[in-house]
């Protein structure tokens, strides 16, 4: 007889945490693949942040929807492999490692994959390679917006894997997409990046 699946009784989501949910599945699902047709649709029609947003955020989120709408599904594809899918070594890193330095010992991609079992989410959120940006911010999602079977984590728990995964990686990697000559689209997907990044590192001081 199949044992009976265990009931988890799941706090209701706040606005705030369903926001935050929200903009790090949007910078999973962009690093994850290039945007096709239907995301550039929503992005370029999707309304203006609330009154009172922070100015950079809100100015990084007017330029991504605006660029949004100026480009095709081909276009954003042939950016996507230009900045991180190159012969080669990529313009690009998408790798946290690359950005957060590798230790002789450890590499970050065995702390991380430790952490994301820890919060049950390894081999969950990804089949990216545990530093792929992508991987992170999908964490990132779950633990501040539930998902994968299980609610929001405790704000303990997501600062900790923020500022040892994100916050020592994120600005290198966004000011590196933002200068790359084969950013176009991606240079506006950073400064959201960034901005957003901003916040939470600011939120998590706070909090």
């Amino acid at each position: 007889m199949a044992a009976a699946a265990p009931v988890r009784l799941q706090r209701p989501l706040l606005p705030e945490e369903a926001a935050r949910g929200d903009f790090y599945a949007l910078l999973a699902r962009l690093f994850s693949r290039a945007p096709d047709g239907g995301l550039l649709a929503s992005l370029a029609g999707a309304d203006s942040l609330p009154e009172g947003s922070e100015a950079r955020f809100a100015r990084a989120w007017r330029d991504l929807t605006a660029a949004a709408s100026a480009m095709d599904e081909a276009a954003a594809l042939d950016e996507y492999n230009a900045l991180f899918a190159s012969l080669g070594r990529a313009p690009v890193s998408i790798y946290a490692g690359a950005y957060s330095g590798t230790s002789p010992v450890e590499h970050p991609r065995v702390r991380i994959q430790r952490d994301l079992a820890d919060f049950g989410l390894a081999h969950r959120v990804s089949t990216e390679p545990e530093d792929h940006f992508a991987t992170l911010f999908d964490a990132m999602r779950v633990l501040a917006a539930g998902g994968a079977g299980r609610g929001p984590a405790a704000l303990a728990e997501q600062r900790r894997f923020f500022e040892a995964h994100v916050k020592p990686a994120a600005g290198g990697f966004f000011a590196a997409l933002g200068t790359a000559p084969q950013s176009n689209f991606y240079r506006r997907v950073a400064a959201l990046g960034d901005a957003f990044v901003a916040i939470e590192s600011q939120s998590f001081l706070l909090d």
